[in-house]
């Protein structure tokens, strides 16, 4: 894949790649479709053992699975190395199941109603059920996690875990607070999201042969995907289409949850734009989306995200230099592209 040589900026982000390729999600995970096809029954099987009582609602919760994104680099990122294996079917499960409990309670912390085109779980079932669900899915994980005969996994599982809830807690902490740097707003993006999509491409290496330096290159491979992954989700709050997008929008803007659109608009706003969008963010009501969404665009906001994205995307790229050129390492390069496409259809 030829990848255009991006100018630089003052944050030290550089600009999108110019010519990202044509491909469907389909095609590129049509090699590992067998692989997810068992992570899928693996996760059936796993849920079977809750309580009986409580295995509705994770059964809900799984029904409500997307992409399953992070399998798929699990089997992408090792396959890159080595062949797939039973291994790693187990740490895609682990991963998925900690994933799913993050959304089970970010759907509570942003008072979202859909999913997926369906119901929260928050929404069906309330919030105390969907607290403790999410809980017992993360034991649960780190329980399958320390399976392995060694502890390497369960340690890395844990660390990650321990991540996504402290960007959790720091965005938490910054709802409302417009004075965010850049650098803090990424600081929470790599934690509480990319952070899941390092860890897949991590584990994927490690447990299908990587060397040290492949591990490394996979893991910032994932880190660099996972941070432009949540830069365009914020974008999909403001710029997407509920039918398209299956979930609430506005929540980020209801809740006061720091964005890129956002922070791009505080850095270029005069002091009147300010205390307008102010207003409207304070006493938000789904009325103001259209003006709000009207005042990003006249100061470029969509524009400088797709920019950031996009040299997120080119950033990925680079570290795959040091992995064999083999079909699955052309497919991690591929899904940037995918990631691209998604990004340049926001706002049409």
């Amino acid at each position: 894949m030829a990848v255009i040589t991006p100018n630089r900026t003052d944050n030290g982000r550089s600009g999108a790649p110019l010519s990202p390729p044509s491909a469907s999600w389909e095609t590129i995970v049509a090699p590992v479709h067998p692989f997810l096809d068992r992570v899928t029954r693996r996760l059936h099987e796993q849920i079977a053992q809750f309580d009986p009582e409580i295995a509705e609602y994770a059964r809900y919760a799984l029904d409500n699975q997307g992409k399953q994104l992070r399998p798929a680099l699990v089997a992408l990122a090792g396959s890159t190395v080595g062949e797939l294996n039973d291994d790693l079917v187990t740490v895609a499960v682990v991963i998925e199941m900690v994933h799913l409990a993050t959304l089970v309670h970010d759907d509570i912390m942003d008072g979202a109603e859909l999913r997926r085109r369906r119901p929260t779980l928050a929404a069906q079932w309330g919030n105390e059920v969907s607290v403790l669900l999410g809980d017992c899915l993360f034991a649960h994980a780190l329980r399958l996690a320390a399976s392995f005969p060694t502890p390497a996994v369960c340690r890395a599982v844990s660390q990650a875990t321990l991540q996504v809830c402290t960007g959790e807690i720091l965005q938490t902490h910054r709802r409302r607070r417009w004075t965010v740097t850049r650098d803090e707003y990424f600081k929470v993006l790599e934690m509480k999201t990319a952070e899941l999509f390092a860890l897949a491409c991590e584990l994927g290496g490690l447990l299908a042969g990587a060397t040290p330096d492949q591990q490394a290159a996979l893991r910032l491979y994932g880190l660099k995907l996972g941070t432009a992954y949540q830069v365009y989700d914020d974008c999909l709050d403001v710029y997407g289409v509920e039918r398209v997008a299956g979930k609430s929008l506005g929540t980020d803007l209801a809740t006061g949850k720091v964005t890129l659109p956002l922070l791009t608009f505080w850095e270029r706003a005069s002091g009147e734009d300010r205390q307008e969008m102010l207003g409207w963010l304070d006493q938000w009501n789904a009325g103001h989306f259209a003006q709000v969404r009207d005042r990003l665009e006249r100061h470029g906001a969509l524009a400088e995200s797709v920019r950031v994205i996009g040299g997120l995307l080119n950033d990925s790229i680079a570290p795959l230099s040091l992995l064999p050129a083999r079909p699955p390492t052309e497919a991690l390069k591929t899904l940037t592209g995918f990631l691209f496409q998604q990004t340049a259809a926001l706002g049409v």
